[in-house]
């Protein structure tokens, strides 16, 4: 008569594809994807924000306007009122700008 292993042997003898779960939640994982959730994060339009910094002079159409100068720069006729403190600048940092909460 020939021995068979049990159900529960023949699952202790399976190998496992992928890594091993260390008993926790998938979502206590961080990693580049979700490092972010769960902490407040600048708007899009925010001056840190992705499109908001894009105006700073440090950004790429604020750098641009501070390279060309005069009226364009941070303290020209123009280009002062897009920054925080101007009335173009500090209208959409208060309507659009601020953190919010990432989900998570």
């Amino acid at each position: 008569m020939e021995n068979k292993p049990s159900r529960s042997d023949h699952n202790a003898t399976r190998s496992s594809v992928g890594p091993r779960s260390t008993g926790g939640m998938a979502s206590e994982a961080r990693t580049g994807a979700t490092a972010h959730l769960g902490l407040d994060v600048p708007k899009v339009f925010d001056s840190k924000g992705t499109i908001g910094k894009q105006f700073t002079t440090e950004g790429a159409i604020g750098g641009t306007a501070q390279k060309i100068g005069g009226p364009f720069s941070e303290d020209g006729i123009i280009g002062h009122r897009f920054t925080t403190d101007g009335i173009v600048g500090a209208s959409v940092q208060g309507t659009l700008g601020g953190k919010k909460r990432s989900a998570g």
